[in-house]
């Protein structure tokens, strides 16, 4: 009697666990790869057959030469995918008006001409700690440094800024953005 129980129960296990463990796994990452490559592969960028990274997720640029990103929220390094995660400090956390305030200070020395209100992503960590994208108004906050950094016109930098802006998905959804690792290797391929 217990047999008779049993049986059916382990073959239905085991014809699931294949079935949902290893076949529709299977399927589904062959279709992304078919109707998605680029994205099924990671979104991955390389550069002379090396791999720079990913457009899904950001790097720690602290060069004055290059656009920087959201300050990451990860540790031990920035940017970690397996750390990924906010800080959860509250609005009214010391330590987050502490961290607010060095980022901004960061900002205002490495470009202390600049009178322009500092945008907010520009302080501020991400939920996930792994934003690669910042505003059209982050990017023109910094373009006056990148120009001067580089030795170029601002109009160039500015031009490169809007030729890498991405619009609202649909036209209405979401907020206009720019990928910081795509356009700093569009002002390092200008020279």
């Amino acid at each position: 009697m217990f047999m008779r129980l049993v049986r059916p129960a382990v073959s239905l296990l085991v014809v699931m666990t294949a079935l949902l463990g290893i076949v529709y796994p299977l399927v589904i990452t062959g279709v992304a790869k078919v109707v998605f490559p680029r994205q099924a592969e990671g979104t991955l960028i390389q550069k002379d057959g090396k791999l720079i990274g990913s457009t899904l997720i950001g790097q720690s640029f602290s060069d004055p030469k290059h656009f920087w990103g959201r300050p990451s929220a990860t540790t031990p390094q920035p940017y970690n995918g397996l750390a990924s995660g906010g800080s959860n400090l509250g609005p009214l956390n010391p330590a987050l008006i502490d961290q607010v305030k060095s980022n901004a200070k960061a900002l205002r020395e490495a470009d202390p001409g600049n009178s322009k209100p500092i945008p907010v992503e520009l302080v501020t960590a991400s939920a996930s700690g792994l934003d690669p994208e910042i505003s059209p108004a982050a990017a023109e906050y910094q373009a006056g440094r990148v120009a001067r950094a580089r030795a170029l016109p601002l109009n160039q930098v500015e031009a490169v800024i809007a030729a890498h802006e991405h619009g609202r998905w649909l036209g209405f959804v979401g907020e206009p953005r720019i990928n910081v690792l795509e356009l700093n290797l569009a002002l390092d391929g200008l020279r």
